[in-house]
Protein backbone atom coordinates (compact mmCIF):
# COMPACT_ATOMS: atom_id res chain seq x y z
CA UNK A 1 0.00 0.00 0.00
CA UNK A 2 1.54 3.75 -1.20
CA UNK A 3 2.22 5.63 2.02
CA UNK A 4 0.30 8.38 3.16
CA UNK A 5 1.96 12.08 3.25
CA UNK A 6 1.56 14.39 5.78
CA UNK A 7 3.18 17.60 6.67
CA UNK A 8 3.31 19.50 10.05
CA UNK A 9 3.20 23.30 10.88
CA UNK A 10 4.31 24.32 13.62
CA UNK A 11 5.99 21.11 14.38
CA UNK A 12 8.29 21.82 17.42
CA UNK A 13 5.41 21.96 19.85
CA UNK A 14 4.07 19.61 22.24
CA UNK A 15 1.55 18.00 19.85
CA UNK A 16 4.21 18.35 16.89
CA UNK A 17 6.24 16.22 18.76
CA UNK A 18 3.56 13.41 19.48
CA UNK A 19 2.82 13.58 16.17
CA UNK A 20 5.96 12.76 14.73
CA UNK A 21 6.07 10.41 17.39
CA UNK A 22 3.34 8.61 16.28
CA UNK A 23 3.08 8.94 12.53
CA UNK A 24 7.22 7.90 12.37
CA UNK A 25 5.65 4.28 13.64
CA UNK A 26 2.32 4.28 12.00
CA UNK A 27 2.46 1.30 9.10
CA UNK A 28 0.70 3.91 6.18
CA UNK A 29 2.18 7.16 7.32
CA UNK A 30 5.36 9.21 6.03
CA UNK A 31 6.45 12.68 7.40
CA UNK A 32 6.48 14.71 3.99
CA UNK A 33 7.88 17.53 6.22
CA UNK A 34 7.87 19.42 9.64
CA UNK A 35 7.37 23.16 9.32
CA UNK A 36 9.06 24.94 12.30
CA UNK A 37 9.41 28.96 11.85
CA UNK A 38 11.81 28.86 15.36
CA UNK A 39 13.97 25.27 14.68
CA UNK A 40 14.83 25.91 10.93
CA UNK A 41 17.42 23.07 9.14
CA UNK A 42 17.80 21.40 12.67
CA UNK A 43 17.08 17.89 13.21
CA UNK A 44 13.96 17.22 14.67
CA UNK A 45 15.51 15.42 17.54
CA UNK A 46 17.24 17.93 18.96
CA UNK A 47 14.15 19.51 19.99
CA UNK A 48 12.16 16.60 20.61
CA UNK A 49 14.91 14.78 21.98
CA UNK A 50 13.08 11.34 22.70
CA UNK A 51 12.99 10.65 18.28
CA UNK A 52 16.57 10.35 18.56
CA UNK A 53 17.89 7.79 16.84
CA UNK A 54 14.13 7.24 15.34
CA UNK A 55 14.53 9.56 12.95
CA UNK A 56 17.14 12.05 10.94
CA UNK A 57 14.23 14.59 9.47
CA UNK A 58 15.32 18.23 9.60
CA UNK A 59 13.13 21.05 10.80
CA UNK A 60 12.04 22.27 7.45
CA UNK A 61 11.83 26.20 6.76
CA UNK A 62 10.82 26.18 3.48
CA UNK A 63 8.59 28.54 1.83
CA UNK A 64 5.03 27.02 2.93
CA UNK A 65 3.58 27.70 -0.25
CA UNK A 66 5.97 25.22 -2.08
CA UNK A 67 5.82 22.59 0.34
CA UNK A 68 2.16 22.44 0.19
CA UNK A 69 2.06 22.23 -3.37
CA UNK A 70 3.91 18.96 -3.70
CA UNK A 71 2.02 16.52 -5.53
CA UNK A 72 2.09 13.63 -3.23
CA UNK A 73 1.16 15.95 -0.21
CA UNK A 74 -1.80 14.35 0.91
CA UNK A 75 -3.08 15.63 4.27
CA UNK A 76 -1.41 18.33 7.19
CA UNK A 77 -1.63 18.83 10.54
CA UNK A 78 -1.79 22.32 11.69
CA UNK A 79 -0.07 22.30 15.54
CA UNK A 80 0.21 26.56 16.17
CA UNK A 81 -1.15 28.21 18.14
CA UNK A 82 -5.02 29.20 18.63
CA UNK A 83 -5.63 31.85 15.86
CA UNK A 84 -3.48 30.77 14.03
CA UNK A 85 -4.99 28.14 11.57
CA UNK A 86 -7.58 30.83 10.55
CA UNK A 87 -4.65 33.19 9.74
CA UNK A 88 -2.88 29.97 8.05
CA UNK A 89 -5.90 29.17 5.60
CA UNK A 90 -6.24 32.83 5.03
CA UNK A 91 -2.85 33.96 3.67
CA UNK A 92 -1.90 30.25 1.61
CA UNK A 93 -3.90 28.38 -1.21
CA UNK A 94 -4.07 25.19 -0.25
CA UNK A 95 -5.04 22.36 -3.29
CA UNK A 96 -8.76 21.07 -2.90
CA UNK A 97 -7.38 17.22 -2.34
CA UNK A 98 -5.38 17.91 0.37
CA UNK A 99 -6.76 17.03 3.81
CA UNK A 100 -6.78 18.82 6.82
CA UNK A 101 -6.81 18.28 10.31
CA UNK A 102 -6.74 21.51 12.67
CA UNK A 103 -5.59 21.01 16.53
CA UNK A 104 -6.33 24.59 17.72
CA UNK A 105 -9.85 25.79 18.52
CA UNK A 106 -10.37 27.95 15.55
CA UNK A 107 -13.05 25.95 13.75
CA UNK A 108 -14.27 23.85 16.75
CA UNK A 109 -17.67 25.74 15.70
CA UNK A 110 -17.52 23.45 12.39
CA UNK A 111 -17.18 27.05 10.79
CA UNK A 112 -15.37 27.08 7.16
CA UNK A 113 -16.51 23.14 6.04
CA UNK A 114 -15.00 21.82 9.27
CA UNK A 115 -16.33 18.69 11.17
CA UNK A 116 -15.76 18.10 14.67
CA UNK A 117 -13.56 15.39 15.31
CA UNK A 118 -14.45 13.07 18.13
CA UNK A 119 -15.19 9.91 16.83
CA UNK A 120 -17.14 8.41 19.25
CA UNK A 121 -19.16 11.63 18.34
CA UNK A 122 -19.42 11.59 14.54
CA UNK A 123 -17.49 9.17 13.14
CA UNK A 124 -19.50 8.61 9.95
CA UNK A 125 -18.90 12.35 8.81
CA UNK A 126 -15.45 12.44 10.02
CA UNK A 127 -14.72 9.21 7.29
CA UNK A 128 -16.13 11.61 4.81
CA UNK A 129 -14.56 14.72 5.90
CA UNK A 130 -11.63 17.15 4.69
CA UNK A 131 -11.19 19.19 7.28
CA UNK A 132 -11.49 18.37 10.57
CA UNK A 133 -11.49 20.47 13.95
CA UNK A 134 -9.45 18.48 17.10
CA UNK A 135 -11.34 18.52 19.79
CA UNK A 136 -10.00 20.51 22.58
CA UNK A 137 -8.07 17.97 25.48
CA UNK A 138 -10.73 18.85 28.49
CA UNK A 139 -13.62 18.77 26.34
CA UNK A 140 -12.46 15.52 24.91
CA UNK A 141 -12.12 13.78 28.61
CA UNK A 142 -15.41 15.43 29.77
CA UNK A 143 -17.67 14.68 26.63
CA UNK A 144 -16.60 11.15 26.71
CA UNK A 145 -18.08 11.25 30.35
CA UNK A 146 -20.93 12.57 29.23
CA UNK A 147 -21.83 11.20 25.91
CA UNK A 148 -24.05 7.77 26.55
CA UNK A 149 -26.05 10.11 28.69
CA UNK A 150 -26.63 12.77 26.28
CA UNK A 151 -27.79 9.61 23.34
CA UNK A 152 -30.70 8.32 25.71
CA UNK A 153 -32.04 11.65 26.34
CA UNK A 154 -30.88 11.76 30.57
CA UNK A 155 -29.42 14.87 31.14
CA UNK A 156 -31.83 16.31 33.10
CA UNK A 157 -30.09 18.71 34.97
CA UNK A 158 -27.35 20.71 35.83
CA UNK A 159 -24.25 18.76 35.11
CA UNK A 160 -21.30 19.35 37.69
CA UNK A 161 -17.24 19.14 36.13
CA UNK A 162 -13.93 18.90 38.33
CA UNK A 163 -11.14 18.04 36.20
CA UNK A 164 -7.41 18.03 36.74
CA UNK A 165 -4.80 18.55 33.79
CA UNK A 166 -1.11 18.04 33.43
CA UNK A 167 1.31 20.95 32.53
CA UNK A 168 1.88 20.16 29.23
CA UNK A 169 -1.73 21.38 28.36
CA UNK A 170 -0.81 24.70 28.60
CA UNK A 171 2.08 24.31 25.44
CA UNK A 172 5.81 24.79 25.20
CA UNK A 173 6.27 28.37 25.94
CA UNK A 174 7.28 29.61 29.55
CA UNK A 175 5.06 31.25 31.79
CA UNK A 176 4.80 31.51 35.58
CA UNK A 177 1.87 29.20 35.85
CA UNK A 178 4.24 26.49 34.45
CA UNK A 179 7.54 27.07 35.74
CA UNK A 180 8.79 23.99 37.85
CA UNK A 181 9.34 26.02 41.31
CA UNK A 182 5.61 26.90 41.12
CA UNK A 183 4.11 23.69 39.33
CA UNK A 184 5.50 21.46 41.59
CA UNK A 185 3.86 20.55 44.71
CA UNK A 186 1.27 22.78 43.79
CA UNK A 187 -2.62 22.58 42.60
CA UNK A 188 -4.20 25.20 41.81
CA UNK A 189 -7.86 26.29 39.81
CA UNK A 190 -8.00 28.79 36.45
CA UNK A 191 -10.96 29.28 34.54
CA UNK A 192 -13.68 28.40 36.48
CA UNK A 193 -17.15 28.12 34.98
CA UNK A 194 -15.87 30.34 31.88
CA UNK A 195 -12.90 27.70 30.40
CA UNK A 196 -13.30 28.01 26.36
CA UNK A 197 -13.67 24.60 25.72
CA UNK A 198 -17.87 24.86 27.63
CA UNK A 199 -18.55 25.84 24.21
CA UNK A 200 -17.42 22.66 22.45
CA UNK A 201 -19.17 21.01 24.93
CA UNK A 202 -22.47 22.14 25.00
CA UNK A 203 -22.44 22.14 20.69
CA UNK A 204 -21.42 18.02 21.44
CA UNK A 205 -24.27 17.29 23.91
CA UNK A 206 -26.74 19.37 21.76
CA UNK A 207 -25.91 16.74 18.49
CA UNK A 208 -27.23 14.38 20.60
CA UNK A 209 -29.61 15.39 23.05
CA UNK A 210 -31.07 18.75 21.59
CA UNK A 211 -33.42 19.96 24.22
CA UNK A 212 -30.76 20.06 26.88
CA UNK A 213 -30.64 23.71 27.96
CA UNK A 214 -29.03 23.01 31.73
CA UNK A 215 -25.55 24.07 32.61
CA UNK A 216 -22.06 22.61 32.69
CA UNK A 217 -20.52 23.91 35.46
CA UNK A 218 -16.62 23.27 34.92
CA UNK A 219 -13.61 23.99 37.73
CA UNK A 220 -9.76 23.57 36.15
CA UNK A 221 -7.28 22.52 37.79
CA UNK A 222 -3.55 22.72 37.12
CA UNK A 223 -1.88 19.60 38.48
CA UNK A 224 1.81 19.58 39.46
CA UNK A 225 2.38 16.45 36.78
CA UNK A 226 3.46 16.94 33.11
CA UNK A 227 0.36 14.16 31.18
CA UNK A 228 -2.84 13.56 31.32
CA UNK A 229 -6.31 14.56 32.82
CA UNK A 230 -9.20 13.03 34.84
CA UNK A 231 -12.44 14.57 34.65
CA UNK A 232 -14.87 14.22 37.59
CA UNK A 233 -18.48 14.36 36.20
CA UNK A 234 -22.07 13.92 38.58
CA UNK A 235 -25.30 14.54 37.57
CA UNK A 236 -28.95 13.42 38.98
CA UNK A 237 -29.54 9.78 37.22
CA UNK A 238 -32.72 7.55 38.40
CA UNK A 239 -31.28 4.16 37.39
CA UNK A 240 -28.66 1.25 39.24
CA UNK A 241 -25.60 1.40 38.56
CA UNK A 242 -25.56 -1.57 36.72
CA UNK A 243 -28.53 0.37 34.33
CA UNK A 244 -25.67 2.68 33.79
CA UNK A 245 -23.05 0.38 33.09
CA UNK A 246 -25.37 -1.01 30.46
CA UNK A 247 -25.88 2.56 28.97
CA UNK A 248 -22.00 3.56 28.67
CA UNK A 249 -21.00 0.02 27.31
CA UNK A 250 -23.34 -0.56 25.08
CA UNK A 251 -22.91 3.19 23.50
CA UNK A 252 -18.88 2.47 23.19
CA UNK A 253 -19.07 -1.16 21.99
CA UNK A 254 -17.94 -0.04 18.51
CA UNK A 255 -15.02 2.56 19.67
CA UNK A 256 -11.86 0.58 20.06
CA UNK A 257 -10.38 3.30 22.05
CA UNK A 258 -12.89 4.38 25.34
CA UNK A 259 -13.42 1.40 27.54
CA UNK A 260 -15.97 1.15 30.80
CA UNK A 261 -13.81 0.00 34.19
CA UNK A 262 -15.64 -1.77 36.77
CA UNK A 263 -12.67 -1.20 39.07
CA UNK A 264 -11.36 2.60 40.13
CA UNK A 265 -9.48 3.74 37.31
CA UNK A 266 -6.21 6.02 37.57
CA UNK A 267 -3.78 8.29 35.33
CA UNK A 268 -1.19 5.84 35.04
CA UNK A 269 -3.34 3.58 32.94
CA UNK A 270 -3.38 5.86 30.12
CA UNK A 271 -0.47 7.95 29.70
CA UNK A 272 1.43 8.11 26.77
CA UNK A 273 -1.69 6.26 24.91
CA UNK A 274 -4.79 6.93 22.78
CA UNK A 275 -7.49 5.59 25.27
CA UNK A 276 -9.89 7.05 27.42
CA UNK A 277 -11.06 5.36 30.62
CA UNK A 278 -14.10 5.51 32.50
CA UNK A 279 -15.34 4.44 35.72
CA UNK A 280 -18.71 4.85 37.11
CA UNK A 281 -20.72 4.84 40.59
CA UNK A 282 -23.98 5.91 41.84
CA UNK A 283 -24.56 7.58 45.23
CA UNK A 284 -28.03 8.90 46.25
CA UNK A 285 -29.48 9.60 42.81
CA UNK A 286 -26.13 11.05 41.38
CA UNK A 287 -24.32 9.27 38.61
CA UNK A 288 -20.53 9.82 39.30
CA UNK A 289 -18.65 9.40 36.25
CA UNK A 290 -14.65 9.65 36.17
CA UNK A 291 -13.18 9.66 32.71
CA UNK A 292 -9.24 9.65 32.08
CA UNK A 293 -7.10 10.42 28.86
CA UNK A 294 -3.75 11.68 28.26
CA UNK A 295 -3.98 15.38 26.88
CA UNK A 296 -1.26 14.68 24.57
CA UNK A 297 -2.34 11.88 22.86
CA UNK A 298 -6.47 11.29 23.30
CA UNK A 299 -6.38 14.94 23.98
CA UNK A 300 -4.63 16.27 20.53
CA UNK A 301 -2.35 14.26 19.08
CA UNK A 302 -3.24 11.08 19.16
CA UNK A 303 -6.72 12.18 18.52
CA UNK A 304 -5.53 14.09 15.22
CA UNK A 305 -3.64 10.12 14.02
CA UNK A 306 -7.02 8.84 14.81
CA UNK A 307 -9.15 11.20 12.43
CA UNK A 308 -6.57 11.01 9.72
CA UNK A 309 -7.20 7.38 10.00
CA UNK A 310 -10.76 7.62 9.36
CA UNK A 311 -10.59 10.06 6.70
CA UNK A 312 -8.48 7.82 4.70
CA UNK A 313 -10.48 4.59 5.24
CA UNK A 314 -7.78 3.09 7.59
CA UNK A 315 -8.22 1.03 10.57
CA UNK A 316 -9.05 3.07 13.06
CA UNK A 317 -6.46 2.06 15.07
CA UNK A 318 -3.58 2.22 13.47
CA UNK A 319 -0.62 3.52 14.51
CA UNK A 320 -2.25 3.84 17.70
CA UNK A 321 -1.92 0.87 19.61
CA UNK A 322 0.02 2.55 22.67
CA UNK A 323 1.50 0.75 25.67
CA UNK A 324 0.88 3.07 28.85
CA UNK A 325 3.94 2.65 31.24
CA UNK A 326 1.81 1.69 34.34
CA UNK A 327 4.37 2.28 36.58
Amino acid sequence: MQKINIGIIGAAGYTGGELLRIVINHPHLKVAFAHSKSQVGKPVYSTHTDLLGDTDLLFSGEDIQTLLNQKDLHAIFLCSGHGESKKFLGEYNLPDSLKIIDLSTDFRDETNGFTYGLPELQKEEIRKATKIANPGCFATSIELAILPLASAGLLKEDVHVSAVTGSTGAGQALSATTHFSWRNNNLSIYKAFTHQHLTEIKMSLKKLQVDFDKAVHFIPYRGDFTRGIMANVYTPFSGTLEDANELYKNYYSSHPFTHVSDAPIDLKQVVNTNKCLIHLEVHDGQLLISSIIDNLTKGASGQAVQNLNLAFGLPEDAGLRLKAPSF
